[in-house]
């Protein structure tokens, strides 16, 4: 992505600590639809700054799922006019939804490990080699000398753990198995974190994921799968939000498809691209020509029009991408 905002400066760690112990009441926003990683290191940060005698406030533009209940618990209350807004996991202001109004030109820190970061805040901290966020946030609180108890403990194994698909995928680094090692000293229960992020799903997400199956197309000689969450699918399994996460991993596990396209309604003219791919594929850089952005093997972008219309656009990218990179045999089917 291109650097939107020339004025942004970038912090190293330790200047980054300096600048959190310097100022005080702080808001910690997430992006929309939050998943364990801006989760994770919205609240692991919330634990630590409290450690050293700070006032903060997380703030979540869409109802945190009940599945964090473990580690997500109230925090203070910030009067927001004179409050430092710092964003978390947010590559771009737009992914602030309802609180971009309100804080998207206001984040005065953000933390955060996606190469595509827009640089829309004031002073960023970026290790884009980061598996997550949450890995950042780990090594921040070392340099803060923070004492990490077992709740800080649990929200940052939760960031990193679905950040790489249980240890999964290709941004996984020997820093995150070591990070990970230290984590498990303070008793938080990995066992019982993965069941519930990893094998755990109601009855309403199977259903949708019946549903969406039924979708399914392939592409360029079956190496693109693409699958469909419409409206009407959400509306008639109750299932829509932070519920939909773990759909755009479906492709991921079919033989023979490199690039895995979810297209999920969120309104009437638009859709939310989830892109997942494996090399020699770079998801980051086919989102980033539909406008969005991420990582190497996951990232999103949203398209606008009817289903048909965003299903072309996202083709035409993936095709242009796999022609100029010479990914394998494809055909225009």
């Amino acid at each position: 992505m291109e650097n939107t905002n020339i004025g942004c400066r970038e912090l190293t760690l330790r200047k980054t600590s300096r600048y959190l112990k310097k100022h005080d009441n702080y808001v910690i926003i997430t992006h929309a639809s939050p998943d364990g990683d801006t989760l994770g290191a919205a609240y692991a940060l919330y634990y630590g700054l409290k450690e050293i005698g700070k006032v903060a406030e997380v703030i979540c533009p869409d109802l945190i799922p009940k599945k964090y209940d473990y580690f997500v618990h109230e925090t203070d209350h910030v009067q927001k006019d004179i409050a430092t807004i710092i964003a978390v996991d947010v590559a771009d202001a737009k992914l602030l939804g309802s609180l971009e109004e309100l804080f998207g030109d206001k984040v005065e820190l953000n933390i955060d490990h996606h190469i595509s970061n827009t640089r829309f805040s004031k002073n960023l901290c970026l290790d884009s080699q980061a598996s997550a966020t949450c890995e950042i946030i780990f090594e921040l609180l070392n340099i803060m000398k923070v004492n990490i108890n077992s709740l800080t403990a649990r929200a940052l194994y939760t960031g990193i753990a679905t950040d790489t698909g249980c240890f999964k995928f290709s941004n996984v680094t020997d820093k995150t198995h070591a990070i990970v090692s230290h984590l498990y000293e303070y008793e938080i229960g990995a066992a019982e974190i993965n069941r519930i992020m990893f094998d755990t799903k109601s009855k309403k997400l199977l259903e949708l994921e019946r549903l969406v199956l039924e979708t399914a197309e392939y592409h360029f000689n079956d190496r693109c799968m693409v699958l469909a969450v419409t409206s009407e699918m959400q509306e008639k399994t109750g299932c829509s939000g932070p519920d939909l996460e773990g759909i755009a991993f479906i492709s991921r596990s079919v033989e023979g498809v490199l690039a895995g396209v979810t297209l999920k309604q969120i309104d009437d003219n638009a859709y939310k691209v989830s892109l997942r791919t494996y090399p020699p594929l770079d998801a980051s850089a086919i989102c980033k020509t539909l406008g969005g952005g991420g990582h190497f093997g996951a990232a999103g972008a949203i398209v606008y029009g009817s289903l048909q219309e965003a299903k072309l656009k996202v083709l035409d990218a993936v095709k242009a991408y796999m022609e100029e990179n010479d990914a394998g045999a494809y055909t225009n089917k």
